[in-house]
């Protein structure tokens, strides 16, 4: 596969509503997708789309969303912040992911050049899911996502 071409930066996104608006001033450090029964649940779809951005780089540029917490199925315990008005869920921190930010991938404003370099947790994917993209799977979460940026990375002509 050829290098892509991405949207230029920065990126920026929000809720449905609008009233929570964020701006990604940096290369995210990967996106993923996820099958876990928690994913699902969240997006109310077969799987949760997410993309990993360091902190530095993620400004919030209007509203104040509100906070929820909630330790996983892999005991990851991550705040998820939504939005007061429609109650998008946008983004979550993670106290064992310090100085990251898990952007969920569908609130960007362009979303049609997000590409998975892995799809995680395919033991509970939909029986009907298909894989594509030549994405690395995982049965479970892999213990150093982080080993999946370079490789993410160079997909791109950033």
């Amino acid at each position: 596969m050829g290098k892509l071409h991405p949207p230029a930066l920065p990126l920026s996104g929000g809720c449905s509503c609008e009233a929570v608006r964020f701006v990604i001033n940096a290369v995210p450090l990967l996106v993923y997708a996820c099958h876990c029964s928690e994913c699902q649940r969240a997006s109310g779809s077969a799987f949760g789309l997410q993309m990993l951005v360091a902190a530095e780089s993620f400004v919030l540029a209007r509203g104040k969303p509100k906070p929820w917490r909630r330790t996983g199925a892999e005991g990851l315990e991550t705040t998820w912040w939504f939005c007061g008005e429609c109650g998008g869920c946008i983004f979550g921190q993670s106290l064992q992911r310090p100085g990251i930010i898990t952007v969920r991938a569908g609130t960007l404003d362009e979303t049609w050049w997000l590409r998975p370099i892995a799809i995680i947790s395919l033991r509970s994917a939909q029986a009907w899911q298909r894989i594509h993209n030549n994405a690395e799977c995982f049965h479970l979460i892999p213990q150093d996502v982080f080993s999946l940026s370079e490789k993410w990375r160079q997909m791109w002509r950033w």
